[in-house]
């Protein structure tokens, strides 16, 4: 009988790798072969950093970090500022804001931001325990270090909005972010800009 497919396994992880972002049919059906026919795909290896990556990595509890411990460094670092407050989308974002050099305090991850459209209000991200931690951090300053898409600024107005009432500084990113863009296409230059001129949100 004739083959018109490849062996199922290789179908398997051709369909697997499809899963990820970014990766296409014809992408992932590149990788797989490169896997097989290559000696020194060190496949083995690429199994067990994802294996690895899925047992003992997990959100770090206080901030929404990625740690394999209790705390994430970040949280565990107490030279940290814990007057400020630098509130993200993602957790991905923290890393371009932290190689600026210029921000030296607390980071909290939203995990994602208010989107009507995709059906994601207020209480689907980390909006309530961001409330928490200030209520028992008391931090002097929050910073909303969000995207300035239409997303962005409903959830930067939102969280502004429940803040005012208590006794800390609102402030948002300013000079240098494009607009509609996010921290992830943001060079160190303009986000160490951005931090350094972000204007008030208090009033």
């Amino acid at each position: 009988m004739k083959r018109t497919a490849y062996p199922a396994p290789i179908q398997s992880l051709i369909a697997e790798l499809k899963r990820m972002p970014g990766i296409g049919p014809r992408s992932a059906e590149r990788i797989a072969l490169w896997m097989v026919q290559k000696r020194d795909s060190r496949a083995s290896d690429i199994a067990a950093a994802i294996n690895g990556v899925a047992e003992h990595i997990h959100p770090c509890p206080r901030c929404g970090y990625f740690t394999t411990a209790e705390l994430c460094d970040f949280c565990a670092d107490t030279h940290r500022d814990g007057a400020q407050f630098c509130v993200v989308e993602q957790p991905t974002d923290i890393l371009p804001l932290e190689r600026t050099g210029v921000f030296r305090g607390r980071y909290h991850s939203l995990g994602g931001r208010i989107s009507p459209l995709d059906h994601i209000g207020p209480e689907h991200i980390r909006i309530g325990e961001l409330l928490a931690r200030i209520a028992n951090e008391k931090p002097a300053e929050v910073i909303l270090a969000l995207g300035s898409d239409v997303e962005g600024e409903a959830t930067a107005n939102y969280i502004a909005g429940l803040l005012r009432e208590l006794p800390v500084s609102i402030t948002r990113l300013a000079q240098g972010m494009p607009a509609g863009g996010g921290l992830d296409h943001a060079d160190e230059l303009t986000l160490s800009r951005a931090l350094s001129g972000r204007t008030s949100l208090s009033t």
